[in-house]
């Protein structure tokens, strides 16, 4: 894997909106311990169908308001395009220089899958609407989709992200390097030269990270699953292990030329901090 070259290397912090006031409160703490840090950006997700749509807005606004930079995750299956243009533009108001752009999942009883169907037609939504207002985030999937319908036809629709004017990718986590390298490799075999950043998930709990990893087709190799089996209510054991192989993973994907470090935080300040410190970031 070439050193990838085009930005200056990126860490970012990733947080979902909360759902009550004492999740708000930790989030405001989570965000300020983690802002002392001074990443690049944080995002918010926003979740399937736009069903945090309100929740996504005022944590970036909150968030913004504190100074700090933001990119707002949004997902266009189940929108329309009126309704993406409006969230649009209210994050241009907001001051807003960045996007992550998803194709989203509909939620459970949501029949309408609205105006769109795939990412890459957001990514050209945004361009047809803002311009280069935007720096518009992919996801990338270095372990296939879980809806791919194969390994090929996975990275047409990729491609096709980023032939629709998208900048840079987020990768979904994944705890084997080498999975990551030969990603990076086939994606500049068929000419694709952007930033692809590693997406990181600290391990503080392997029943969570189980369900996780099942859901959205991230592998976690056996030798991590048996270690973390034999652990079993361990609670610090995990997390001291986690943070091991977190952290080894972390080192050898800069050190051979990752653009950097998107941390899956669960609105915890914790996990990713602790990596940060070990990193020396």
């Amino acid at each position: 894997m070439k050193t990838q070259k085009k930005l200056s290397r990126s860490f970012s912090f990733e947080f979902f909106p909360p759902r009550d006031d004492a999740g708000r409160a930790t989030l405001v703490d989570t965000a300020a311990q983690l802002a002392a840090l001074r990443p690049q950006f944080v995002s918010v997700t926003y979740g399937a169908g736009g069903s945090t749509r309100e929740g996504t807005y005022e944590t970036v606004k909150q968030l913004t308001v504190r100074g700090v930079r933001v990119a707002p995750h949004l997902s266009c299956v189940g929108a329309t395009r009126a309704t993406l243009t409006d969230q649009l533009r209210a994050y241009q108001a907001l001051g807003i220089k960045h996007i992550v752009a998803l194709g989203g999942d509909l939620p459970s009883g949501m029949a309408a899958p609205g105006d769109f169907r795939h990412a890459y037609q957001l990514v050209e939504l945004i361009r047809a609407e803002t311009g280069d207002h935007f720096h518009v985030e992919v996801a990338a999937y270095p372990e296939v989709h879980p809806r791919a319908q194969s390994r090929e036809d996975d990275l047409r629709q990729f491609k096709r992200k980023i032939d629709s004017g998208a900048d840079s990718a987020i990768t979904q986590y994944f705890y084997n390097a080498d999975g990551y390298f030969r990603f990076v490799d086939e994606c500049e075999v068929i000419g694709l030269d952007i930033p692809i950043v590693p997406g990181i998930m600290p391990i503080t709990n392997y029943k969570q990270l189980a369900r996780f990893s099942d859901n959205c087709g991230a592998e976690i190799p056996r030798w991590i699953r048996k270690r973390l089996e034999d652990f079993g209510d361990d609670i610090e054991s995990i997390r001291a292990f986690g943070l091991d192989v977190v952290t080894e993973l972390c080192t050898r994907l800069l050190a051979v030329g990752a653009p950097g470090l998107h941390f899956y935080t669960l609105n915890r300040a914790g996990p990713s901090d602790a990596i940060w410190q070990r990193l020396k970031l």
